[in-house]
């Protein structure tokens, strides 16, 4: 970075590790699990789908970002930040590797496949660890292994970790069951952040199979607002109560709609509603141990800004969606948060403090 640069630092970026760049992780047993795991869960994608074709990004735009080799090769994405003046980026992988390695598709080989594909991802990652910040992938369906494999990705330098948004998806218990307790104590004690990234269920191929338009807009623009039921769960179950010092970082919520819902939660809190345990208003508990990723939104982040302030934000590229600032990414700071109105020491903690300091930077 030249001396003229912003610090930055991504809290949202993607790369993209193919099933079979991740089979050369897996013994050949657990490879003809993956494959067959592959099968199912494409084919049950296609029937909700119901016909029609996946989303893919040349729909939206020939994204010069899609086409970089830093996409797929982890030499090759210090190359494509350094270019774009980022620091650091935490790294979600496309391929779900917790969504392949369930016991129902895998069997008595789901464990080994999600090391496997953390293996994949580390290896990415050990390029540069204070540069790359892979969001390795956690099951829920055995808390002792998801332990397990908590500490030894902390002895690769892990600094994120990733979980399904909705458990109850795969027939396990809510975020804020109790089940989960052992998970979050040895998180919270790690200091690792828990990235609760925005995902579709399965309701919403109902959606998305009714959309008339080109690019599924209406799917893709009702997705975001699924994690309110994230939020309700660590907030309303009283988890972040219970976990103090435990950092939940939402992924790719949008910003606008966040100051409405925490003020709505808060006047739950007066309007007859009961919600044992919790101690605080919500919108203190948000202030205190959340954040939200965004990438270009300069009226949502003023309105964040101004409901929580500035500790709760962090700047992403969404390296290379089509959402991306990339190679733009110090321009589109400073028109952002001017557009914004956000002053320059606030603005240095959304776009590069608060990540170093979940992120353990």
């Amino acid at each position: 970075m030249n001396a003229q640069a912003e610090r930055l630092i991504s809290a949202d970026s993607h790369i993209y590790l193919s099933d079979e760049h991740i089979k050369g992780y897996l013994s050949r047993e657990v490879k003809t699990a993956w494959d067959q795991a592959r099968a199912t869960f494409s084919a049950d994608e296609e029937k909700l789908r119901d016909g029609q074709r996946p989303l893919q990004m040349e729909d939206f735009v020939d994204l010069e970002a899609a086409r970089d080799p830093g996409y797929f090769d982890p030499a090759a994405r210090l190359k494509a930040m350094d270019r774009d003046q980022v620091e650091a980026e935490v790294l979600f992988s496309e391929v779900g590797g917790a969504k392949l390695a369930r016991p129902e598709l895998m069997g008595s080989h789901w464990q080994a496949g999600l090391r496997g594909f953390n293996d994949a991802m580390a290896d990415f990652a050990a390029h540069d660890t204070k540069r790359l910040l892979c969001a390795y992938q956690l099951p829920l369906y055995d808390i002792g292994f998801a332990i397990e494999e908590v500490d030894r990705l902390l002895a690769l330098d892990a600094r994120a970790v990733q979980i399904p948004s909705f458990p109850t998806e795969f027939g396990l218990p809510p975020l804020s069951d109790r089940y989960y307790d052992p998970l979050w104590a040895r998180l919270q004690e790690a200091g690792v952040a828990i990235m609760n990234h925005l995902d579709y269920r399965r309701f919403h191929w109902d959606t998305f199979r009714h959309d008339p338009t080109p690019q599924k807009g209406i799917f893709t623009a009702v997705i975001a607002t699924g994690i309110q039921e994230s939020i309700c769960h660590w907030i309303l179950g009283a988890t972040l109560e219970r976990f103090p010092k435990l950092r939940v970082v939402l992924v790719e919520p949008g910003l606008g709609w966040l100051p409405w819902f925490l003020g709505l939660l808060d006047q739950r809190m007066h309007d007859h509603y009961e919600f044992p345990g919790v101690k605080l208003l919500p919108s203190e508990y948000f202030r205190r141990q959340m954040a939200a990723t965004f990438m270009d939104e300069p009226e949502g982040l003023a309105a964040c800004y101004k409901a929580f302030g500035p500790d709760c934000l962090m700047w992403s590229t969404d390296f290379p969606h089509p959402a991306t600032c990339w190679p733009n990414s110090q321009r589109q700071v400073q028109d952002q948060f001017a557009a914004a109105g956000i002053p320059e020491q606030d603005r240095r903690r959304i776009v590069c403090g608060n990540a170093a300091a979940a992120f353990n930077l």
